[in-house]
This record gives structure tokens, C-alpha cells and sequence, in this order.
């Protein structure tokens, strides 16, 4: 395996390329093994539904105990839900379904209404706020958590009957995975937890500690079998589709077909591009249009390559125009919530090609259009980074991969049996394809091999990725004394890996039974020297007020309070400010000075000498700082004082979604100024009109938004 930075161009290598093997003519042929398979392609016959015996198991389980339930992507977990809540419901109780991202759980609130009826469905993910008092919910993992706190801090049990934790393999995310260990480790005992998990190797293991902390049996349902068999191919650069691995594979280990394996082992066979260039897309949906193989997915490794594929597909002509006329329509319908989509640059791409792109650079309202076209059947291709695989109900017929690893953020590393497995998940649509494929294209970053092996590898383990940080020290002490957090802290999954005598347990822990209990108690005496905690364990008034900031840098936000140079009547400054505690991007800070505001420069000035002191004294401590930015203030300034969408993103020189990203990111981080209203009345007023100013359109639609 390999590990690969961003690639670099090489020039003198693509001149060889040219030289040894031009792109080759692509003729549209197939292996003549594939005509059997080819021939199983179409719609399955219309039949009353039937839940498997793994969803019926599922349903039963969670009526007497805790669940987990852990299946392949599209193959009817949503369906346990909807059941286990409708007996919920029917009993006049209530649930809380609980997913990690705020468009799928957009996704289940319009679900759910359309089932249970509107008046029974509210949705809580921050930005949002629509009938909060309903008896289902439907909200984001970090709503749920805080909402835990609360509960604990009034002395009260969580007032629901069902926690359905979707997604719930995102225990073993780096960075929010501590999230649903908390809520797993929180939740009271007589709350039945309902887990949907996509297919993980430790299943049983997880089950075991959360009988052992909930003392209750989490009854573990696995289902292993995909809801539409999958068929692997390959791409030969000729046209040729090929078998990807051999048919007389034996014991389940696949090995490649024979042809595959001549042309990678031949280091002067064609390639359809050169190492730097994308492929000839258009040519590559010709082959797959002939063998009704479309609509595809194709991951690519960057959000650029997803939006230049769309200009290599200028071939794919869309003639139907019955079909045209459908996509025109429904982005007309989507436009009335978020006008701004009828500018896109990439609109033509989806009304005279069928093609559109989806990633996290994108308006959340854009990629809104592009996941209702393709859940609708009308784009032939979507080009996406491998994010929409992570929960985005998103299918296909055929899932196209062009790399074998994947970009963590920080470098490309080979992808997992897990990753690979949940973006094959959308390969194949239940209900609509009787098959599903899974396409490799050859190239400079695609390991055929460890592809192979990936298709038949058992799924990764899911490892604790709990960690200690301020805003959960603070919360947990306006609950528990330091000795019961200690003790609460023992119930973590990454204790009972350690207690187990397991040498992986996850990125943060140390294998030390107590590394856990030392990290709180160095976050504990920090506290206690700086005035937020008393020496005996108890919060002090400033610890109080600051355990409502859960945000990612609350210690910083609430010594600015504590010093006074937030400036408590300015809406702009304030939202400007604040973005500078929120962006995490990367950034060397440089902007035009003509784009700086004297009085928002001033203030920044003012913000970062007088937190100087408490930075440097957090750093010496051991504790990560991240240095704040002025970029993001202005961009977030320029927007809060009536600047056009367009003029803010070329200031900023950010992509449109991950400015929309850091403009939510700081209206979440204005909502927790604003719940300091007993503390600071002006600041939480002032956080309340910074909201107003930020949150509209195109990052806001005209949805019930929480202002």
C-alpha cells in the first residue's frame, strides 16, 4: 500500500506518456463473459414489499432490548426505524432519530412527515428549528448530545422514549466520533437504543460494552448479504469492458481475470490520460450508455477534477426531451426556495448533458438539485468526491472509481474495506436494478489489485475515538462531581478495548487504562487556574455561563467575554470576530488591504493582543490553540454588511460551500452567545441580529431557519 500527497504535475513524464502511448480510439466492446451478466440488467418485476428476516428480527429486538443492527447500504435499515417509531408513537410516546449530517437529516425530516404527517415530525440541526415539541425528532448527533447535558444538569431524564442513532459507525470518526460515544455512554438505561450501522467487523464487540454500561442487552443483528449482487468491472482504455476478477475465483478470494492482469502487468499498456489529466468522460459514458450501465457515480479525488469532468462530457448530448423538460422543471421547483440555483455555472451541464457534479464546494441548495435529478432518474452521471457516499441517499446503477485511495484532509491514504464497501453501496438501486456494477478505470492512482482485494475483505473494525476536551469537562461538572467523572469516563469504549486487553483502540488513546482519567484532571486543574472551577471541583459562576458555549474553542470565546473586547453592539464585528474562532481552513491569511474595514482591523487587534496571555498560557499547558485568522472576519464582515454573494466569494477566494460552511459554522457559534442572555443581555442581542444579517440567501433557504 502507499501513501501520495497531492499529485504533481510532471511535465516531461506527460511528454513521454504522448510519446509511448497515445490515447487510444474508444470503441464501445465488452468481454464476451459479461453477456450473461449484461443480460440479468433492468427493472425488477413490481412486487408487494416483504421485509427480510434480518429487518423483522431488528424490529423484535428493539421492543425488548437495545439494538444493534449493522447492513449494507440500501438494504432497509430506515424501514426498522419507521417501525420501531410507529409502535412508539402508537403508545404515545416519543422518539429522537439522530443522523451526522445536516442534509440527510433534512433528508428523514421530509421522510418521515410524508409518513408519520407533519404535525408529528419536528427537526432540530442548529440551523434549523421546526416543531420542537412533535413526539418524533429528527436532529443531528450534537443536538442530541447537548441536549443530554441538559438533562443532567436539571436533574432530568432525556423526555424521549426511542434513540435511533443513524449512522452509528460514525463512532469510529476521527473527529466526531467522540460525539456518539458520549450519547452512547449518557443516555439512560431505560431509553431503548436503536443503532443503524453500515457493515463493521467488530459489531458484536461494541454490543458487549454497551451491555456492560447500559446493563441491558444490545442484541446485535447482522445482515451481510446486499439487497442487489454487485458486479465488478474494468475499463479497458480501448472500450473494452472487461471481467474484473476471474469467475473461477475459489474460497471467495477473488483473483483478477486474466486479461485484467496482462494489462496492469504490461507497464507500456495504453492509458486513456495522462498521470495529470482527467479522462475522456464523454467516451466513457458512450460505452456505459450501449450496455444500460447509466446512471452512474464517479469518484474522483477532488472537487476540481468533479467540476472540470463536466466540460470532457460534451459528447453526451441529452436528445430526449421529454427528459429535458422534466430536469428543467424541477430545478424551476427547487428555485422557488433558493433562487440563486438558476445562476449556476453548471446549469447547462445539467439541462443539454444529463451531468452534474456534488461535493462539499458546492451551495448546499445546489447539491440539493443535483441528489433530487438523480434520486428522480434524470442525470446520467454525477462526478463526486467520495463524501456523498457517507450517508447522502444517493444510488446508481453503476459506481465508477478512478483512484484506490482517498483524501482524509490531510493526505491520501489507500481506502479502507469500510470506505470501499460504502461507496459500492450505492452501486445497484433496490427495487429499480436487478444488478449493480462497480467500474475501475486504470490510471496513475488506482491500485487494481488492492481493489480486488478490497471486494471481498471483511469489514474494518470501529475503534474509540473519545477525547477530553474543555467543552465537555465544563459540561459534565455542572452534573457530576470529578470523582463521578472519573467514574463515568470508565465506561468508555476505549476503557473496555483497554480493560479487554486490545492493542488498537483508537487515534487519541494512549494504551493506558488510565490515560482517560489524566487527560480530564489536566483539563480539570487548567480550569481551576484560570477561575472557571473551584478547588473543590465545583464551576464557578464564569464556568456556568461558559459551559453553554459548546463550540470548538469555548475557553477562548469565553475569556474575550471575560476580558470585554467582543463588541457587544455591533452585529457585523461581532459575526466577523467570531468566524476567526471558527475557521479551520488552512490559510497563510492574505487579503487585499482595501478589503479591511479600519474599525473591524482595530478590533481584531484589540481581540488578539488581550487573549495573547491566555493563548500562550493554554500552549505551555500542553493544550492545542489555533491561531485566529483574518480572512475569514472579513469575508464574514463584508457579507454581514449587504456586500452580493458573488463580490464575498471572490474576496474570500473560498469555494461557495465552504463559505456557506463557515457562515452557518459562525451563526451556530453566534446561537451559543445568544443562550448567555442572563450573563450578557447586550451580547446575546447583538449575537441574535448578527444571525439575521448572515444567515439568507443562497445559504439559507426560505425554510423555517433558526434565526
Amino acid at each position: 500500500m502507499y501513501r501520495r500527497k497531492y499529485p504533481v504535475r510532471h511535465k516531461k513524464k506527460e511528454h513521454q506518456f504522448n510519446r509511448r502511448s497515445k490515447s487510444p480510439k474508444i470503441k464501445p466492446e465488452a468481454d464476451t463473459r459479461l453477456k450473461k451478466i449484461f443480460a440479468l440488467i433492468g427493472v425488477p418485476d413490481k412486487t408487494k414489499f416483504k421485509p427480510d428476516k434480518f429487518q423483522l428480527e431488528a424490529v423484535s429486538a428493539i421492543n425488548k432490548s437495545d439494538c444493534l443492527v449493522t447492513a449494507p447500504t440500501g438494504a432497509g435499515k430506515t424501514w426498522i426505524a419507521e417501525q420501531a417509531i410507529s409502535l412508539i408513537v402508537e403508545r404515545k410516546g416519543t422518539c429522537w432519530y439522530a443522523s451526522p449530517l445536516k442534509a440527510l437529516t433534512n433528508s428523514k425530516y421530509n421522510e418521515f412527515s410524508k409518513i408519520f404527517g407533519a404535525r408529528n415530525v419536528g427537526i432540530l440541526t442548529g440551523d434549523r428549528k421546526e416543531n420542537p415539541d412533535a413526539p418524533i425528532i429528527v436532529g443531528t448527533t450534537e443536538i442530541l448530545r447537548n441536549q443530554l447535558y441538559d438533562a443532567m444538569h436539571s436533574g432530568e431524564t432525556l423526555s424521549t422514549d426511542l434513540v435511533v442513532l443513524d449512522e452509528a459507525h460514525f463512532l469510529g470518526d476521527e473527529e466526531r466520533g467522540v460525539v456518539w460515544e458520549e450519547i452512547m455512554i449518557y443516555l439512560p438505561s431505560r431509553i431503548p437504543l436503536l443503532l443503524l450501522s453500515a457493515t463493521i467487523g467488530n459489531a458484536k464487540q461494541i454490543a458487549k460494552w454497551l451491555s456492560s454500561i447500559r446493563s441491558k442487552e444490545c442484541i446485535v443483528i447482522e445482515e451481510n448479504k446486499r439487497p442487489v449482487p454487485l458486479c465488478a468491472l474494468f475499463f479497458h482504455p480501448s472500450g473494452t469492458l472487461l471481467p474484473l476478477v476471474s469467475q473461477s475465483s475459489v474460497n471467495k478470494k477473488k483473483r483478477l481475470y486474466k486479461k485484467v492482469n496482462d494489462y496492469i502487468s504490461n507497464k507500456y499498456s495504453q492509458r486513456l490520460a495522462a498521470p495529470s489529466k482527467l479522462p475522456p468522460f464523454g467516451d466513457i459514458l458512450k460505452v456505459l450508455k450501449k450496455y444500460r450501465l447509466l446512471p452512474a457515480i464517479f469518484f474522483l479525488k477532488s472537487r476540481a477534477d468533479c467540476d472540470n469532468a463536466l466540460d470532457l462530457c460534451m459528447k453526451n448530448i441529452l436528445y430526449d426531451q421529454h427528459r429535458k423538460a422534466a430536469i428543467i422543471q424541477k430545478i424551476n421547483e427547487l428555485a422557488e426556495q433558493s433562487p440563486h440555483i438558476t445562476k449556476h455555472r453548471q446549469l447547462r451541464h445539467l439541462e443539454n448533458l444529463s451531468v452534474g457534479a456534488h461535493h462539499s464546494g458546492q451551495l448546499p441548495a445546489w447539491k440539493l438539485v443535483i441528489e433530487a435529478l438523480m434520486n428522480e432518474g434524470l442525470l446520467d452521471a454525477v462526478f463526486a468526491t467520495s463524501t456523498v457516499a457517507a450517508g447522502v441517499n444517493f444510488p446508481a446503477r453503476t459506481v465508477v472509481f478512478l483512484n484506490s485511495d482517498r483524501f482524509n484532509g490531510t493526505e491520501f491514504l489507500p481506502l479502507s474495506s469500510t470506505e470501499f464497501h460504502q461507496m459500492t453501496g450505492r452501486a445497484g438501486r433496490r427495487g429499480m436494478d436487478n444488478i449493480g456494477f462497480a467500474m475501475v478505470i486504470p490510471g496513475k492512482f488506482m491500485d487494481i489489485r488492492l481493489i480486488t482485494k478490497l471486494i471481498s475483505s471483511p469489514p474494518s473494525d470501529v475503534l474509540s475515538q473519545i477525547r477530553i476536551n474543555f467543552s465537555m469537562v465544563l459540561n459534565l461538572l455542572l452534573s457530576y462531581s470529578p470523582d463521578q467523572i472519573e467514574d463515568l469516563l470508565k465506561k468508555s469504549f476505549a476503557a473496555y478495548l483497554i480493560m479487554k486487553g486490545k492493542k488498537s483502540v483508537g487515534r487519541f488513546i494512549e494504551n493506558s487504562y488510565n490515560y482517560l482519567s489524566e487527560d480530564f484532571i489536566r483539563h480539570l486543574n487548567f480550569l481551576k487556574k484560570t477561575g472557571y472551577v473551584k478547588n473543590n471541583g465545583e464551576l464557578t459562576e464564569d464556568g456556568i455561563w461558559a459551559s453553554k458555549l459548546r463550540v470548538d474553542q469555548p475557553l477562548l470565546i469565553a475569556e474575550g467575554f471575560r476580558l470585554g473586547v467582543f463588541p457587544e453592539s455591533n452585529p457585523a464585528i461581532l459575526a466577523a470576530m467570531i468566524a476567526s474562532f471558527v475557521d479551520e481552513r488552512e490559510t497563510e491569511d492574505r487579503i487585499d488591504k482595501e478589503f479591511i474595514p479600519k474599525d473591524l482591523l482595530s478590533v481584531f487587534l484589540k481581540v488578539t493582543k488581550a487573549l495573547g496571555p491566555f493563548s500562550r498560557l493554554m500552549v505551555s499547558k500542553g493544550f492545542e490553540v489555533r491561531p485566529l485568522f483574518l480572512s475569514p472576519a472579513v469575508t464574514i464582515y463584508a457579507w454581514a454588511t449587504g456586500r452580493p454573494w458573488e463580490k464575498v466569494v471572490s474576496v474570500s477566494e473560498i469555494a461557495e460551500g465552504d463559505l456557506a460552511m463557515l457562515i452557518l459554522r459562525t451563526a451556530d457559534n453566534l446561537r451559543h452567545i445568544r443562550a448567555l442572555e442572563q450573563f450578557f443581555p447586550e451580547a446575546a442581542e447583538t449575537a441574535s441580529k448578527s444571525i439575521r444579517l448572515i444567515v439568507r440567501e443562497p445559504v439559507a433557504s426560505d425554510y423555517n431557519v433558526d434565526l
